[in-house]
């Protein structure tokens, strides 16, 4: 059986031995649009995370049983075709939450700590030249008692919300679909939230509901002194408008995610003056060294239980 392994980049140092058992391995680190079709060809199984497989490349590639999308979303994959096809497409859920939850809360005390003024200034030696023990210049607060907002209360949701309450934070969520329900936490209107809440977290997938959703009107809403993270999809959060208030208000940002993927040179909130209120890093939240190695053990018992 030919296995393809079109971005393996993405799974860094983690073993791929398990492939190894199903029969010949071809590993490419990267892919593009004009080398998918030649890799594939003679592929039987295909294990793609954000390689995108159309149509015509299944229509091409004969041979071709099973699609395996090492991510939980599968909007890479032309869904319908592989139904038509007889093509089997399997992802993978659940193995990221613990690494997404982690950097929610590695994103926030960043922020709230002011972690980049403080490193800079103790390391550059101007806290050594101070003569005062302390600096008390950038204030932080404490998570207890503050209100903390989560728009989509699913399973990474949850994770969140119960770390938070833990810390003492009361928290509430807004329902991007409208019809979930928690007994154990408040649910509440977007509006509310971004009017009262001090910290508000994004896991929400990216969908017609949620494209756009907190747009310059909306975050403006948001009271001084606010945080807000985006963990879920980009798009959800209008990027144009966090590079413009950023410097117009009081409000801090954290994105792991992105509109497009590697942000753009262009993207304006790589030129924003007020730096220390916004913290960006590469889509990363799902990679602990523990999250990869379950999506790779998952994706072999995709395999596996296929054949």
């Amino acid at each position: 059986m030919n296995i393809v392994l079109l971005d393996a980049i993405t799974f860094g140092e983690t073993k791929l031995d398990c492939f190894k058992d199903f029969g010949d391995v071809s590993v490419y680190q990267t892919t593009t649009v004009k080398e998918t079709q030649e890799r594939i060809l003679n592929a039987v199984v295909i294990v793609t995370n954000k390689v995108v497989i159309t149509k015509e490349h299944m229509q091409n590639a004969k041979d071709l049983k099973l699609i395996c999308v090492a991510a939980t979303g599968t909007n890479n994959v032309d869904l319908n075709a592989a139904k038509e096809l007889g093509i089997e497409v399997k992802n993978v859920a659940g193995y990221s939450t613990d690494s997404v939850v982690q950097h929610t809360f590695s994103m926030l005390f960043y922020l709230i700590g002011h972690s980049r003024y403080y490193d800079e200034v103790t390391q550059s030696g101007s806290y050594s030249k101070s003569g005062v023990f302390t600096d008390v210049s950038h204030p932080f607060f404490e998570i207890k008692g503050k209100k903390w907002g989560i728009i989509g209360l699913g399973e990474i949701g949850r994770g969140v919300a119960n770390v938070a309450k833990a810390f003492g934070a009361d928290v509430c969520y807004y329902s991007t679909s409208g019809v979930n329900r928690n007994e154990y936490f408040q649910r509440t209107a977007l509006p509310a939230m971004l009017q009262e809440c001090d910290i508000i977290t994004i896991h929400a997938p990216l969908n017609d509901k949620t494209t756009n959703l907190l747009d310059y009107e909306a975050l403006a809403m948001c009271k001084d002194g606010a945080v807000v993270l985006n963990l879920g999809r980009g798009g959800i959060i209008n990027e144009d408008a966090v590079s413009k208030l950023v410097d117009e208000k009081d409000i801090s940002f954290g994105l792991d995610v992105f509109s497009k993927e590697p942000l753009s040179q262009n993207s304006p909130l790589l030129t924003v003056k007020n730096k220390e209120r916004l913290y960006l890093t590469p889509h990363i939240a799902w990679t602990s060294l523990e999250a990869r190695q379950k999506l790779i053990q998952s994706v072999c018992e995709n395999i596996k239980s296929s054949f």
